[in-house]
């Protein structure tokens, strides 16, 4: 078609849901543009929005975001969701292309095409993320073209790689780790129980275990009840400065404040408390798991 032909107001602007091979021979029948043509449309929708002339931009630019595309079709996804992607960033480009700077909206215009069509491929391609960093990037979608056949990279490689794309060797080796690796189910489809599963290998929690839960309780109860053999040896003040001091999840007493309750020294109640503590430890009668539930007079903090 010549480059002077304008578009028909009428149509729309088509997207890649129907036949993909329809789609195609559509927007290859859109019109290119001349230079001026471009310029115009560009500066009657960046003055005065209009609609009309960034539809036509589009349009006439279609063709170039279904070869880009092509470009993408290594990596497994479908065509058309790849084609509408790219469409996306298309709009995203003429919405923001200065027709001041002398260049071309092709030029221009591929940069955001391939920024959306990325974007899609890193969230599309597998259900765990590859690439996250601005390197893992530039390695995921560089490293497949630059290995010099299937076998793993040699070291040289990984050194050219590296040197080539300015990322450290190690991120190299890991990009290709993760592109060679593939997904597994965690749980099998079947019953088979040759099929392989992540979950058929994984070592269940021992607390899970009847065994391990009833010597929990059974240890949890020898304590509580060793414990409270040991409170009931000890004088009413004893046992009230251990209480008000061990023995409260929240709002425990300081040292300064029990003085004030018994009027008498801060030290005094630190010396009472570190005997009785003692006493207890003696008196206790679980075993080692019950003494180092109790705290070692040597270690009391400072009030």
């Amino acid at each position: 078609m010549p480059a002077t032909m304008s578009l028909p107001s009428p149509v729309a602007i088509p997207m890649p849901t129907g036949s993909l091979e329809a789609y195609v021979q559509t927007v290859n029948r859109f019109p290119l543009l001349s230079a001026e043509e471009e310029r115009a449309l560009a500066l009657r929708w960046r003055e005065n929005q209009d609609l009309e002339a960034a539809r036509q931009l589009v349009l006439s630019h279609l063709r170039l975001v279904v070869a880009v595309a092509r470009g993408y079709l290594g990596y497994g996804l479908p065509h058309a969701d790849l084609i509408q992607e790219g469409s996306i960033g298309l709009m995203k480009a003429v919405k923001r292309f200065d027709p001041e700077r002398n260049v071309r909206l092709v030029s221009f215009a591929i940069h955001w095409i391939r920024a959306e069509i990325h974007e899609y491929v890193l969230r599309n391609w597998r259900l765990v993320k590859v690439a996250t960093t601005k390197a893992q990037r530039k390695l995921f979608f560089n490293l497949r073209s630059m290995k010099t056949g299937l076998e793993p990279m040699t070291s040289k490689d990984i050194a050219r790689v590296a040197r080539e794309l300015r990322v450290k060797p190690e991120e190299v080796v890991e990009m290709e780790t993760r592109l060679s690796g593939r997904e597994v189910a965690f749980e099998a489809d079947n019953d088979d129980e040759e099929s392989y599963a992540p979950v058929n290998y994984l070592a269940a929690d021992r607390d899970a275990e009847p065994l391990a839960q009833l010597e929990a309780r059974e240890s949890e109860s020898g304590r509580a009840a060793g414990l409270e053999q040991a409170l009931a040896g000890l004088d009413p003040r004893s046992r009230r400065i251990i209480e008000a001091r061990w023995l409260r999840e929240k709002d425990a007493l300081t040292l300064h404040d029990l003085a004030a309750e018994f009027k008498i020294s801060a030290e005094r109640i630190r010396q009472i408390e570190a005997k009785a503590l003692e006493k207890m430890k003696k008196m206790m009668q679980s075993g080692e798991s019950a003494l180092l539930a109790l705290p070692s007079p040597a270690r009391l903090a400072p009030a």
